[in-house]
């Protein structure tokens, strides 16, 4: 039925969604491939399915198809007059090559005169890439104007009707993301900065904002995504409660991402590795360090991802430190997250985070002297970017260092500012630690 085109493509992409939600990507790639094949005099449509199949790609990590996909599509929304669609393919697409050309995005956003609606949305897409990107490399400091352009944008966004300017080119009515989704996510990108900078009380404001939105939407709309927001909330705010000493709360917060995980295959795949990590460092704020060894190890079998897996590597060190007899283990995974060469990972803080376990691992060995060295450069870099919590732990760790050398007041000297960021954090462990060498 000729008419009926769009009720037909509308049908194969909730079909190819539905597989991907059951873990079945490889019967959704066909699907999608078909309808491509025939959407060709379709525009939205047929963008539409092409970004969703490079999405696809993208998933199983398979960058040079995705990339093929989106420069198709690119190529096509230009010979339909679709700027604004072609604008947004050819973003993905370079984003999707190398990252670094998020610069050359921010022009095209820029320069191009449109749609105000569609500027606005092109702008929003840009500044979360460029979010994520800064705090992806552990980069607190540097984010902080993106961020705050970022929460501009998506209140100008707020204030635009959908209906004040409707695009005359079909494929334009092409959206990468739904305003109200766009609102739960500039929620979730400034807990993310918030919980790494160790601004807990604010991540716990913009978790609460976010998840109360998210509850009104998923009463309207059953769209996967939602859920993966909610979970990534849930992970950031657990962390945020083993921080701030409140270790219940954070366990029935697990229960609810294991609950919300076990919706969907997809999103357990994404998140399992997540999951034991979380109870891992559940664990050792309850002080049972082989069960966070057992949750830490099974996370590392689970991921692939690099970031990951040097935050797993940095806090299974921690157990084995404090453990005291698991010298070979230890030796070992130092070897792997070395700051000082060849560190695994680009992210600013991890690598803070590396020296300063390095240097929690030679004060136990009486190396006050090497511990000092480690502990001044996580410090330096710490303090570049603002990461408070490795601020207050490095300076707690001095304090320790220089009261168990007699030198009482360069300790205080550093107990003093560790327990006052401690207290503004607020972190209950340094807190706790700070007042014991006061005391």
């Amino acid at each position: 039925i000729p008419q009926f085109e769009d009720v037909k493509f509308e049908a194969a992409s909730l079909l190819s969604e539905l597989y991907c939600q059951e873990n079945s990507v490889d019967t959704a790639k066909p699907l999608l491939r078909k309808a491509i094949q025939i959407s060709q005099q379709t525009p939205y449509w047929h963008c539409r399915l092409l970004f969703q199949l490079a999405q696809l790609h993208t998933l199983e990590k398979d960058l040079v198809s995705a990339c093929d996909l989106l420069g198709v599509g690119a190529e096509y929304a230009r010979v339909v007059g679709s700027e604004y669609t072609r604008l947004l393919l050819l973003m993905e697409r370079k984003l999707q090559e190398v990252h670094p050309l998020l610069t050359l995005c921010g022009q095209i956003v820029e320069n191009w005169q449109g749609n105000p609606i569609q500027k606005e949305s092109l702008r929003v897409f840009f500044l979360v890439l460029q979010v994520t990107h800064y705090l992806d490399a552990g980069q607190v400091k540097s984010v902080k104007p993106c961020l705050k352009q970022l929460q501009q944008c998506i209140q100008t966004i707020s204030t635009l009707h959908d209906d004040e300017i409707l695009p005359s080119n079909p494929a334009d009515l092409f959206h990468w993301l739904p305003k109200e989704h766009m609102c739960v996510l500039v929620y979730l990108v400034t807990v993310m900065h918030s919980m790494q900078a160790g601004y807990l009380e604010k991540a716990q404001k913009y978790t609460d904002k976010a998840l109360m939105q998210l509850e009104k939407l998923k009463m309207l709309d059953c769209s996967p995504i939602l859920s993966s927001f909610q979970v990534i909330l849930l992970e950031h705010i657990i962390m945020c409660r083993l921080v701030t000493g409140h270790k219940a709360t954070a366990l029935q917060e697990i229960s609810q991402v294991c609950q919300l995980c076990q919706q969907s295959p997809r999103l357990f795949s994404n998140h399992a590795a997540q999951l034991h990590t979380l109870l891992g460092l559940y664990c050792i704020s309850v002080n049972c360090m082989d069960n966070a060894e057992a949750q830490f190890t099974t996370a590392l079998r689970l991921t692939t991802h690099q970031e990951l897996w040097a935050f797993i590597v940095t806090n299974l060190a921690s157990v084995y430190i404090r453990e005291g007899n698991r010298h070979q283990e230890l030796y070992s995974l130092l070897e792997r997250i070395n700051p000082d060469h060849n560190f695994p990972v680009s992210s600013h803080c991890l690598r803070a985070a590396a020296f300063y376990i390095r240097g929690l691992f030679s004060f136990f060995q009486g190396r006050y002297n090497e511990a000092k060295r480690f502990l001044r450069e996580t410090l330096k870099m710490s303090n570049a970017e603002d990461l408070n919590r490795l601020t207050a732990c490095s300076l707690v760790l001095l304090g320790h260092i220089f009261y168990v050398l007699g030198n009482h007041r360069e300790s205080n000297n550093m107990v003093v500012p560790a327990m006052q960021l401690a207290s503004k954090i607020p972190d209950m462990s340094v807190q706790l630690w700070s007042s014991a060498l006061l005391r």
